[in-house]
């Protein structure tokens, strides 16, 4: 089980600067959706040129032009890239068929899939790495979260790896390691603490308990 930190609302700099203080505590960096959007794939390169020892997650969410996408997010230093569950098969396999010949990995996120354990069998299928779970912000807001479609997708999954997201929390996280996901992806559970470090070393201990156990 290995701990993603999820950055979304900030620059470059401030990326850099979060990374900095939690690096030895997580495996996993996850450039998001907005920094994507407001800096571009420089920031992906930054990250990564920064963190050499991090695996760099590209949060670009695509959903057509797979191949190509993926081709430019690897060329960026982007190790893993999501694409979304709700896309056709088409663009997931064009996006699994470029990140093998790139050597990156496809992690397919299943925000705003109506059928979850239907579509993430499918999924399975196409030869993707990861498949996540994930409640979005706005969901978040009104109290929701994915834990129990991380049991759903636990049950069809053979293939893939399982990973979760969206409002987990230092004291939430004991619920989510007991579901036993292969990453765990922790945004403002991190990001938005006043002692980031603390709470990111309590996170992996808790994290490197279950493995281990």
């Amino acid at each position: 089980m290995k701990l993603q930190l999820a950055l979304d609302l900030v620059n470059i700099p401030q990326a850099i600067e979060v990374v900095r203080e939690v690096e030895q505590f997580v495996d996993v960096v996850e450039i998001g959706t907005p920094v994507v959007i407001n800096e571009g794939l420089r920031a992906v390169k930054e990250v990564s040129a920064a963190f050499p020892n991090l695996t760099v997650l590209a949060d670009l969410k695509i959903m057509d032009a797979g191949g190509y996408e993926v081709m430019k997010a690897s060329e960026a230093g982007a190790s893993i890239i999501t694409v979304l569950g709700a896309t056709d098969d088409a663009t997931i396999k064009g996006a699994v068929e470029e990140a093998k010949k790139q050597g990156t990995l496809i992690l397919v996120d299943m925000i705003n899939v109506k059928d979850i354990e239907k579509r993430a069998y499918e999924i399975d299928a196409l030869g993707v790495d990861y498949i996540c779970v994930h409640t979005g912000y706005d969901l978040q807001a009104k109290g929701e979260n994915s834990f129990e479609q991380l049991q759903t997708i636990k049950r069809v999954v053979k293939n893939a790896k399982t990973a979760v997201a969206g409002g987990i929390k230092l004291d939430t996280l004991p619920e989510v390691i007991e579901a036993q996901p292969d990453l765990v992806i922790v945004g403002g559970g991190i990001t938005g603490q006043d002692n980031k470090k603390a709470v990111a070393a309590k996170m992996q201990e808790l994290i490197k308990q279950a493995t281990f156990a």
